[in-house]
């Protein structure tokens, strides 16, 4: 017993119980500021819950290490790094309390290990982690999610699954990015996680439905003119929504998702924008293969096969971006954030979102000014009577670019292309364009009425 405290006397042993006391009291000091709600900071929570267990669990590293180098020491016949302490006999009362106490710190040590285990899982599950710890990196889908209908589900709920396997492959996946944004060495942008989404039948499905038959649904676009009056245009659709249920019809743009009916596509390019190959097998069995023009077997011999789920069109569920400025424009007049009735607003808004700026900080600077310069020199009049609309609306359109712009991630308007609808990315033209064809003829429609009815 005498030889094995000796043993643990080096320095290095002692370094290590030093910086396993000190982590374990700041922890447990933490930890309890952490449960009664003092701390907000996402970053207090990776260095306490991350980088603390992480020291302490290193300073008990230190204690055999130091102890097994003592002993090689010992061995090779050097003097010994530390005086000798006294001979340990559990048989005295004084030696004994101390044996107890040892013990007793140990099974402390269990307990707060364990703890900051359960913390740092819990916190590397958590919103913060996901989208505010890497700041840069997340900044622009992290904006997206805070403004979207799902701002209440928690990232891990569609990005990790249940269980061991998923778990492990989160943080394996998640390591790689702790070194890739260490190193300075990510993608500008980053690139959307097609390859390795969960199914969407685990996923969106836990909460929606495809097969329940939906109707149909009315969206009115409102549009603005360039002219002074920003004249509005509204365009008025009735979106046959309908049902992926063969009970109910299977009608409809759910149509797709019939589980009596497997579509299959590949696509040939990273973002699923490009998609020369479809195959339609209905209930009896019955297939049928439609081919772009031109694309060859090579080429779909190297892509991406894969069944289509509600992801294939929602692909933006949580991070939806706006694909123009002027579409941006329009829906923050519409809303009313900025007022319509200046002159030219929908125009000149539109062409301060559109510049180029360095960062975020100096859009919003240039966008002010351009804007208020706008007014003071052309209509000054207007400046002068609506100072405070002219302020509404250098806001609205600086939340605008903060929301959808991001320079130093490469990120701007259309960046990231939504496939719900056609008009500003291919969407449902991948497939419906007219140019997929069967080997007898038939081709994927592009029938408008199929999906909706104009008024």
């Amino acid at each position: 017993m005498a030889h094995q405290v000796r043993l643990i006397r080096t320095p290095l042993s002692v370094a290590g119980m030093v910086l396993t006391t000190i982590s374990a009291v700041v922890f447990l000091v933490v930890f309890l500021a952490d449960l009664f709600g003092l701390h907000t900071n996402p970053y207090m929570g990776i260095l306490f819950f991350l980088i603390l267990p992480g020291i302490f669990l290193f300073g008990l590293m230190l204690i055999p290490l130091g102890a097994w180098i003592e002993k090689r020491r010992l061995a090779a016949g050097k003097a010994p790094s530390a005086a000798h302490w006294p001979r340990i006999d559990l048989n005295e009362p004084t030696q004994r309390r101390t044996a107890v106490a040892i013990f007793a710190l140990s099974m402390a040590n269990v307990v707060i290990v364990s703890l900051a285990a359960y913390r740092g899982i819990e916190y590397m599950d958590s919103v913060a982690f996901c989208g505010q710890v890497c700041h840069e990196v997340m900044q622009p889908e992290f904006e997206a999610y805070q403004d979207s209908a799902h701002s209440r589900v928690k990232c891990v709920e569609c990005h990790i699954g249940p269980g061991a396997s998923y778990f492990t492959q989160s943080k394996l996946s998640g390591t790689r990015q702790i070194f890739a944004v260490a190193l300075n060495s990510f993608p500008r942008p980053i690139p959307s996680p097609v390859a390795n989404l969960r199914p969407a039948r685990d996923v969106c499905e836990q909460c929606h439905w495809p097969e329940k038959f939906h109707g149909d649904k009315i969206e009115r676009i409102r549009e603005y003119a360039e002219d002074e009056k920003n004249t509005e245009t509204v365009t008025e659709l009735e979106l046959h929504v309908g049902s992926g249920s063969e009970r109910l019809g299977a009608s409809g743009i759910h149509w797709h998702v019939n589980p009596n009916n497997a579509i299959e596509y590949i696509a040939i390019d990273d973002k699923r924008q490009v998609i020369p190959w479809v195959r339609y097998t209905d209930r009896s069995g019955t297939t049928r293969e439609y081919r772009a023009e031109g694309v060859t077997q090579e080429q779909l011999d190297k892509g991406d096969r894969r069944r289509m789920d509600c992801i294939d069109c929602h692909n933006r569920p949580s991070h939806t971006m706006a694909p123009t400025a002027e579409r941006a424009v329009n829906e923050t007049i519409a809303s009313g954030e900025i007022p319509v009735t200046l002159p030219f607003i929908r125009r000149e808004a539109a062409n301060a979102l559109k510049a180029s700026y360095p960062s975020q900080e100096a859009a919003a600077e240039r966008i002010a000014k351009a804007l208020r310069d706008f007014y003071r020199t052309n209509h000054e009049a207007v400046y002068m009577a609506r100072r405070q609309d002219v302020e509404k609306a250098v806001a609205a359109t600086q939340t605008i670019y903060r929301r959808n712009v991001f320079p130093t991630m490469n990120v701007g308007f259309g960046t990231y292309p939504n496939n719900i609808g056609h008009m500003d990315s291919p969407g449902c033209f991948r497939c419906h364009d007219d140019s997929h064809t069967a080997p007898d003829g038939k081709t994927i429609a592009q029938e408008c009425d199929s999906c909706h009815t104009m008024k």
